[in-house]
């Protein structure tokens, strides 16, 4: 199994190196509801909220790749993977994670990002989709899953193993012991994918989502999950191989203190672990909902994150004992060069947290962090024009999205 992988975006440019330490984001997906991007009401996902989420992670500097941010209602749900792959691919540049609800489905949507990267040599030299088969924990592999992992061997396209393995409840209540069991599931996957296409690349990864006993919910914000898969992943780095990780997330239901804490303690504990694939910035209700408003403050502190974990480089200028001895004491550094060389790459600058002195703050309005990050989702919405697809490949894709629809649904009697 490679040590590794090179992610590219959708025309073929180098995106993400997937290996060693370096920790790339993620939006959430899957979840049966959304918290309207405009209004910020719940309502049951539809194919058009997908489309909104990818436009607003498509602008977004640290949201590294996207995944389809919920599961369609508005489509039947054996076929909802083409639509939400269109609905992607057409508001992104970004490389992609897809579920994948079918086999046959699968095929399709591998079918279509050939149709977008040129060609099915072009995209195995260039992928920007990987696929996230999740088994289910404890080492139940079902059929259907085994054939969407065989499908990705066989194209060569990466692939993230994802059963979920709940300490209590489908893995054993200690995390040592949850760690050995996700470690023996994802070597199930590795192996399997290895004896269909020896070399084909697929990371050592997992989920470890945490029960609360009291609700019988996952609890996305609790910091055992976090923790769980930081040892995961010093396991999947003793072997080389890449990790993939979940943060970003909360169980609160709407933009407040116990969101932001959530959240930021799951990308800080993640990206200090090294974990390279970081999913589900966004979650938000025990990951019963995608929202954008979760994922714009996610982009912000990862932005934060991102500084610390860059730590500070050492070298004759930057230990600037000139520039120091130059000023002398009593002095100030403002009106030196040295600081303007450094200022913008020395300091993270932030967009959404509020620096201002209390009168200019109160001055325009008090706003809070909801506010903002609410103002900054429909500017986002309104403005934001991701780059289109060419016509004739977005017609193409289109045809094979109806092609496979009517396939799938024929094979199950329901045309």
């Amino acid at each position: 199994v490679p040590k590794g992988w090179t992610i590219y975006d959708r025309h073929g440019r180098r995106a993400m190196e997937v290996e060693g330490r370096k920790s790339h984001f993620s939006t959430s997906t899957a979840s049966p509801n959304t918290k309207d991007a405009l209004t910020g009401d719940y309502h049951e996902t539809r194919v058009a909220d997908i489309a909104t989420g990818a436009r607003v992670a498509d602008a977004l500097p640290n949201i590294d790749f996207v995944m389809p941010m919920g599961s369609s209602q508005d489509v039947d749900g054996n076929v909802a993977d083409l639509y939400e792959f269109e609905a992607v691919i057409t508001n992104t540049t970004k490389p992609m994670v897809f579920i994948g609800y079918t086999p046959t489905g699968c095929e399709y949507v591998f079918e279509m990002a050939a149709v977008v990267a040129g060609g099915q040599d072009r995209l195995r030299e260039r992928p920007f989709v990987m696929l996230y088969p999740e088994a289910i924990s404890p080492f139940v592999f079902p059929r259907e899953v085994v054939d969407r992992i065989f499908i990705a061997a066989d194209r060569f396209m990466p692939q993230v193993p994802g059963a979920t393995a709940q300490p209590g409840a489908t893995a054993p209540m200690t995390l040592a012991g949850t760690v050995v069991q996700v470690t023996a599931e994802s070597l199930i996957h590795i192996s399997l994918a290895q004896l269909r296409k020896p070399g084909c690349p697929v990371s050592m990864s997992g989920n470890v989502g945490i029960l609360d006993m009291a609700t019988a919910l996952m609890a996305f914000g609790a910091p055992e999950g976090s923790l769980g898969l930081a040892a995961q992943a010093q396991v999947a780095q003793s072997f080389g191989l890449p990790t993939w990780g979940l943060a970003g997330s909360t169980d609160a239901k709407r933009l407040d203190a116990q969101a932001g804490i959530e959240s930021t303690f799951g990308i800080f504990a993640q990206a200090l672990a090294g974990l390279n694939l970081i999913h589900d910035v966004g979650y938000m209700a025990s990951g019963m909902a995608c929202s954008c408003e979760q994922l714009v403050m996610g982009n912000e502190i990862i932005g934060m994150t991102r500084r610390f974990v860059e730590g500070i480089r050492v070298d004759a200028d930057t230990l600037a004992r000139d520039v120091i001895d130059a000023v002398g004491p009593g002095g100030n550094f403002l009106a030196q060069r040295h600081t303007v060389d450094h200022l913008r790459k020395e300091l993270w600058q932030a967009r959404l947290l509020n620096r201002q002195p209390i009168a200019t703050w109160q001055e325009a309005g008090q706003s809070t962090m909801e506010d903002r990050v609410r103002d900054e989702v429909r500017q986002i919405v309104e403005t934001h024009q991701p780059e289109p697809l060419d016509g004739k490949i977005l017609d193409e894709v289109q045809r094979l999205k109806r092609d496979g629809e009517k396939e799938i649904l024929d094979r199950l009697g329901k045309t």
